[in-house]
């Protein structure tokens, strides 16, 4: 399942459990995550609302990440990228990993783009990884 914007997938286990199996597969494609915003908690405490539980992960790989800034310093601005986790009812977990394409259409640099694409394969692998019945 994919949107114009993100990779999909959906889990049926817990979502502390999903996020250690996205750590894996990421792993298994030399991806990590760099940043990590409980959004549950933050809507929680910012604006009083409750919330299935959610995350915000910041994905990234250091080799397309020098890449990509290698070749445009400023698009920096747009890293790392975007997953979010939530676990909309309790034992499903739904997964949307950031296109790196996205990335790639803010510029007609051809070194940029060549590196999302790379970026894109390995998330698609993740993806493809996780949907796996384990």
């Amino acid at each position: 399942m994919n949107t114009p914007y993100a990779l999909l997938v959906e889990l049926a286990q817990p979502m502390t459990q999903a996020v250690e199996a996205l750590r894996a597969a990421l792993a298994a494609e030399q991806l990590g995550i760099v940043s990590e915003v409980d959004l549950q908690a933050t809507l929680a405490a910012q604006l009083g609302v409750a919330t299935p539980p959610q995350r915000l992960l910041g994905v990234c790989s250091p080799r397309v990440v020098q890449a990509i800034t290698r070749a445009e310093p400023d698009i920096a601005a747009l890293l790392p990228c975007g997953c979010a986790v939530s676990e909309p009812r309790p034992g499903h977990t739904r997964i949307a990993m950031q296109d790196p394409r996205l990335i790639g259409a803010a510029t007609d640099n051809p070194e940029v783009r060549a590196a999302c694409e790379v970026a894109r394969a390995a998330l698609r692998r993740v993806a493809d990884r996780l949907a796996q019945p384990a």
